[in-house]
């Protein structure tokens, strides 16, 4: 088990080490109480915090799907019980930003608008505060090995929701290109599979959960593999 994040490795091994990982949650001792305070703490929060109150979800067990899939829009919502500015957050989607730091942008850029529509907000009491937390991911190693891209099909459906969110979400941050682990490792056995991962790109990572996103993987994979004829 490591607490490091690790550098990506651009030369991918013949073999898939499948790993898992959790999103440890670290309080940074700052709140807010109303729009003005969030967006001040929003300027120098550290880009991990923004990380967790974006993808922080995905890896909590649910019994239903989350109505906000961002902290700050859910927030707004239910403590500030403001809906237009939920709304404007809510439909953020975070993988259109290549830097955390853009995404900050992005946030502060739709407060300060609604703190311009609104003078109130400035000053309004949210019924909870908004805690910022930042993450720490904490990497296991499965024990699973695919020698081959038929064989990572075949062990899919045994995978754990944190190795589906190491591999396939949180690669994006550590690989150059920006991709999955899946698909760097299937473009170093040729180009063969280009069509495969042409098909996990479509996949959408973040308007969604863990469980269907793994489901799609399973489905892509088996697809794909059965018209291959393997």
């Amino acid at each position: 088990m490591s607490q490091a994040e690790p550098q990506a490795d651009q030369h991918p091994a013949k073999e898939f080490a499948i790993k898992d990982c959790a999103l440890i949650a670290i309080a940074t001792g700052n709140r807010a109480i109303n729009l003005r305070e969030l967006r001040d703490n929003l300027t120098t929060t550290s880009l991990d915090s923004i990380y967790y109150h974006f993808w922080g979800g995905l890896l909590q067990p649910r019994f239903e799907e989350r109505e906000y899939n961002n902290d700050f829009a859910a927030w707004a919502w239910y403590a500030l019980h403001d809906a237009p500015l939920a709304e404007r957050l809510a439909v953020i989607d975070p993988t259109r930003f290549v830097e955390l730091e853009d995404l900050r942008q992005e946030l502060l850029e739709i407060i300060e608008e609604r703190l311009d529509e609104e003078e109130y907000l400035s000053w309004a009491r949210a019924s909870n505060r908004f805690e910022f937390i930042r993450s720490q991911i904490v990497i296991f190693d499965s024990k699973k090995r695919a020698q081959s891209p038929e064989m990572l099909a075949e062990i899919l459906p045994e995978l754990a929701t944190g190795s589906i969110f190491y591999h396939f979400i949180d690669a994006r941050r550590r690989l150059d290109d920006h991709g999955d682990d899946f698909s760097f490792w299937l473009s170093s056995h040729g180009p063969q599979h280009q069509e495969l991962i042409r098909r996990l790109a479509a996949i959408d990572i973040y308007f969604g959960t863990l469980g269907n996103i793994k489901k799609q993987l399973i489905k892509i994979f088996d697809d794909y593999f059965e018209k291959e004829g393997v």
